[in-house]
């Protein structure tokens, strides 16, 4: 295949990527997104198999040294490692694997570098350099992505970990790293300290120290980040594939890394917003790691309600805002929602859902959920679209959602939370709260809004909780 067809089907490849993330950007064009991005990268991969390089590693006389054995064995295995988790990955379990993708296209982007440096000649400084930020990016992402997932599946890392200095430790990991990706880009096996096989020990050290670098950036982070640490760490793996690109001259690879890392990076800026932090925070700070402490008086007990009294207050309600969270997605209510939000609007009322940027486990946790179970996209709205109309709102009914409603991040300055933007929805005249108990969120905080006077709970499991309702309102 000549060079001119390959840059016109690398140009064609990158189109679709571009175009598909474009289309990620709405709900009720996702689908459609997320098939144009695998069209393009169906183009990439079949122009890669038919380029010189890759056809020279045809051998049929020994099929174990053959390459396009080996590429064909991992797409088999891959798409039914894939095709399983898809069948049987829950909502509630889709951050978690979020994480572990990041972690392998940072896995991927390492074993590219350390392979090319293993079976190709060493390159320019440029090329040199670019293998070894593929090797720290990919590193951090991967060894980050899996201490993400074992916070949020519960699997490990459970408890917070606090590391003692732990930004000089990072400052002094990061720096060892950098020197060993210097000694391997700057120095050749002759080198004038007659030091042996620098580049080996370079590209030895920095893979251990970034490896470990991952680990200890993330650990201390409490779990109620990790949906900003998800898309920081997704930005990371999309960075690694770009320099990786550089370093094997891909530009196919290039393109896409480039446009992974940056709307990765610029999701990761948008939720710090949304939680009132800086960028500066998520790394060198574990915001969110610390709980309130109590007053040390009497704790005001929460006001509960049955279903049945609860419906008698709803039927009369002409606005309702739902404002969903995690505890949606754990009891998979999305269905039984959609059910009573079309109840309630052939009752007369109109029904909005306020979306926080950080409800859940992962960024666009319940647009997904909700768009699941043919939740009009008109109707999901942003907090900033929602919190002017929350004095008119009859009666908001949280599904689950615990710190993205705490109006101490408004009313209380000692709050770990002070400052961040939340749904207002202690203005409404009426607060349901659907809980399965007493708990308090994933921060650790506790939640005035539940001991309001205009604020009353619903326990039990969120589904069956919704589903009463919507039998309230057929009989």
């Amino acid at each position: 295949m000549t060079d001119l067809i390959i840059k016109v089907l690398y140009m064609i490849s990158c189109i679709f990527f571009i175009r598909g993330i474009k289309l990620l950007g709405k709900t009720d064009t996702a689908r459609r997104g997320n098939l144009y991005s695998s069209i393009g990268m169906l183009i990439a991969i079949v122009t890669v198999l038919c380029q010189h390089e890759v056809l020279g590693s045809w051998d049929s006389t020994n099929l174990l040294h053959n390459g396009y054995v080996w590429i064909a064995a991992a797409i088999i295995l891959g798409s039914i490692i894939g095709a399983i988790w898809a069948k049987k990955v829950e909502m509630t379990g889709m951050p978690q694997l979020v994480a572990l993708f990041n972690g392998f296209g940072g896995l991927s982007s390492l074993l590219v570098a350390l392979t090319q440096f293993l079976v190709a000649p060493k390159g320019d400084t440029f090329t040199s350099i670019s293998l070894g930020l593929t090797i720290a990016i990919g590193a951090i992402a991967f060894t980050g992505s899996v201490v993400a997932w074992g916070k949020l599946s519960g699997k490990a890392f459970k408890k917070n970990v606090k590391i003692p200095a732990k930004n000089v430790v990072n400052a002094i990991l990061c720096v060892i790293g950098l020197i060993s990706i210097a000694a391997y880009s700057f120095f050749n096996s002759d080198n004038p300290f007659n030091l042996p096989k620098i580049e080996l020990y370079g590209v030895i050290v920095s893979t251990v120290v970034f490896l470990i670098l991952g680990f200890t950036m993330v650990i201390p982070i409490g779990g109620g980040d990790m949906p900003v640490i998800i898309s920081f760490l997704n930005a990371l793996s999309g960075l690694a594939a770009a320099f990786a690109g550089f370093a094997i001259n891909n530009t196919v690879l290039v393109v896409s890394g480039c446009l992974v890392g940056a709307s990765g990076l610029i999701l990761t800026l948008i939720m710090c917003k949304a939680m009132n932090r800086k960028f500066t925070n998520l790394l060198f700070k574990s915001f969110g790691a610390k709980k309130k402490s109590g007053s040390g008086g009497p704790a005001k007990e929460p006001t509960s309600m049955s279903v049945e009294d609860a419906y008698v207050i709803l039927e009369a309600a002409k606005n309702v805002c739902i404002v969903p969270g995690y505890g949606m997605a754990v009891a998979q209510a999305q269905h039984a929602v959609k059910e009573l939000c079309d109840k309630l609007e052939a009752n007369g009322a109109e029904v909005n859902f306020a979306i926080h940027p950080v409800a859940g486990r992962m960024p666009g946790h319940m647009n997904v959920l909700l768009a699941e179970a043919n939740v009009p996209y008109e109707q999901l709205k942003t907090a900033d679209e929602m919190n002017p109309q929350m004095s008119n709102v009859d009666v908001a009914i949280i599904i689950g959602a615990n710190d993205v409603v705490n109006p101490d991040a408004i009313h209380d300055e000692s709050s770990p939370i002070y400052g961040m933007p939340i749904v207002n929805a202690f203005e409404c005249k009426t607060v349901f709260v659907l809980k399965r108990g007493k708990g308090t969120g994933f921060s650790g905080l506790e939640n005035p809004l539940f001991t309001n006077d205009n604020t009353v709970m619903i326990y039990g499991d969120a589904k069956s909780t919704v589903s009463q309702l919507v039998a309230e309102f057929n009989s």
